[in-house]
């Protein structure tokens, strides 16, 4: 066998080092694709998830200080891990005119690969990520409500009365990987943007782990390789960009912003296929007028539960006051019928 030359590369190290790489970027994708399905997926998904800060070299006289970069550097780690957005505010798109013309859209790329058809969103789902948090139990959840209905006076302070319509047109991707219907230019942009960071602000100050690092941008998502996952290994990698070259431009109607709902990522989809609802504010219309059914059943439902978590904290509290005198109360009541004991032998 012949020895590779100086600066030469052995054969079986090549072949080493492509599977590698091969095996990182399975890896890598499959990692993409597992968070790309969820519904606040945006743009890049890696960056925001990957902690970029490097500590810097330190010398071995400061271990002192390399102890504390690391504590640091742990605790950072722990808080992009923990970190895992389970429920989002979503604005619901219904207009009869946007639903179609996705449709359309989506029967148009079928149409040239049927493999496709997995990754296409029902149109009951369809709707804008005002905000995305995590809520980890039903008291986080019922704070969330409380947070949501915060919300509603301060957006319509922010629209004064006025109807914000929120126009749909072009397509673009997030990484080749998710579809989405563009929102127009325009003056709506402004308001939405104000309602997102004021939504935003309001969780938070709740105590609430809400938002991302990235910036807001409202896209209306229509397909999303990651819901097929099996198309990667049939060789489907990215959104062809002839596949929708033809509504590049397409003008695909207006919805008029009208509601804020509160939704799981998680739990079960409605029958209609949209997302698990826990509650909504109305925004104009209904403004003043009576409440639907299911808000009522949300807010009866809610008005119950605040009232047996009253009474059990009552319940407890009581029970750990009569605990504390309990042991000097037991020491009177051996005293009093040792009292008692004696007056009765006294008589006799």
């Amino acid at each position: 066998m012949e020895r590779p030359g100086a600066g030469g590369i052995n054969s079986n190290e090549c072949e080493n080092t492509s599977t590698k790489r091969k095996m990182s970027e399975e890896f890598e994708a499959s990692t993409v694709d597992c968070l790309i399905n969820m519904p606040f997926a945006t743009i890049d998904i890696k960056d925001d998830y990957e902690i970029t800060d490097v500590p810097p070299k330190i010398s071995k006289r400061s271990v002192g200080n390399e102890q504390i970069t690391n504590d640091q550097i742990k605790k950072r780690k722990k808080r992009h891990k923990d970190y895992q957005p389970n429920y989002f505010l979503s604005i619901p798109i219904t207009d009869k005119e946007i639903t179609g013309e996705i449709k359309i859209l989506q029967n148009a790329i079928i149409q040239q690969d049927k493999r496709l058809t997995k990754a296409m969103v029902s149109d009951g789902s369809f709707h804008i990520t005002l905000l995305v948090m995590q809520l980890l139990n039903e008291d986080e959840v019922n704070i969330g409500i409380d947070a949501l209905l915060e919300l509603k006076p301060l957006i319509e302070e922010i629209l004064q009365g006025k109807h914000l319509t929120l126009p749909f047109q072009g397509i673009d991707t997030f990484g080749n990987q998710v579809g989405f219907v563009k929102l127009a230019e325009g003056d709506h942009i402004n308001p939405l943007l104000e309602i997102a960071e004021t939504a935003k602000k309001t969780f938070q100050e709740k105590g609430i782990l809400a938002g991302e690092s990235r910036s807001f941008k409202p896209h209306l998502t229509f397909m999303k390789l990651s819901k097929a996952p099996w198309l990667r290994k049939n060789g489907v990698k990215k959104i062809d960009p002839e596949l929708y070259e033809k509504f590049i431009s397409h003008r695909f109607g207006e919805e008029t912003f009208s509601r804020i709902d509160l939704c799981s990522m998680l739990k079960k989809k409605q029958s209609d296929g949209y997302y698990h609802c826990e509650s909504s504010i109305v925004i104009g219309e209904k403004d003043g007028g009576e409440p639907d059914d299911a808000e009522l059943v949300r807010l009866s439902k809610r008005l119950v539960e605040n009232a047996v978590l009253k009474a059990v904290q009552q319940y407890l509290e009581e029970t750990q006051n009569k605990k504390q005198p309990g042991e000097g109360s037991a020491v009177k009541t051996e005293e009093a019928e040792r009292n008692g004991n004696d007056s009765d032998n006294n008589r006799k």
